[in-house]
């Protein structure tokens, strides 16, 4: 059976997974790299706007995958009860959780039929580590996000979510966090995003650990 060539939007291709995702899918399909800083399209997923606009320099798209999104690491001692704007949680639930949030649902009006939806969030959804308290919040709502929306999805649109331990290529700086986890390539993280959008499941939560 011929694979069907893809025209696909990779949200933080710069990144160390988003190389890897990249290097993973460009062989088959059409990559369109997209960043804050660096890629054919700018993207600030912090921004409304600015996702609409990228989407809509894109054009018609298979998939949309999102390998981006910043949180904040700090002792739990650091969390104050605080305002949004003002709290440290601030940075993931602008960033990581409403800027995939929003990203996938500026996505429906861009994606042909069948098309599908990838966000990122990581291991400490479930196995949390000292000083990940936001990351661990974030990443269990865009998961939760994902499964839900996959029922109401129109036009047999289909969004998933991967979900990979500590990256090897990130131990230098995240050793100190990360002691007794067995960390995976980003290769090896990246091969889920080939499941996602070249498979045909849907409100996955694809583990890579």
């Amino acid at each position: 059976m011929a694979e069907r060539r893809l025209r696909i939007l990779l949200v933080g291709a710069s990144g160390t997974l988003g190389r890897a995702v990249e290097a993973e899918l460009k062989p088959r399909h059409e990559v369109i790299a997209a960043g804050r800083s660096s890629g054919g399209l700018r993207i600030d997923l912090t921004d409304v706007a600015s996702i609409q606009n990228a989407l809509q320099q894109a054009g018609e798209l298979d998939a949309v995958i999102s390998a981006a999104g910043n949180v904040t690491f700090a002792p739990l001692a650091d969390f104050k009860p605080a305002p949004y704007g003002e709290s440290l949680h601030t940075q993931g639930l602008a960033d990581k959780l409403m800027g995939q949030v929003n990203l996938a649902l500026a996505a429906r009006d861009h994606l042909r039929d069948g098309g599908s939806i990838t966000l990122t969030t990581g291991i400490l959804s479930e196995q949390p580590i000292v000083a990940g308290s936001s990351a661990s919040l974030v990443n269990g709502a865009v998961e939760a996000f994902a499964r839900a929306a996959a029922i109401e999805l129109p036009r047999g649109l289909r969004i998933n979510v991967v979900s990979p331990n500590v990256l090897t290529e990130s131990m230098p700086g995240y050793a100190p966090f990360f002691r007794g986890f067995e960390p995976v390539s980003a290769a090896r993280a990246a091969m889920a995003f080939s499941r996602s959008v070249e498979g045909a499941q849907t409100g996955q939560v694809y583990k890579v650990y």
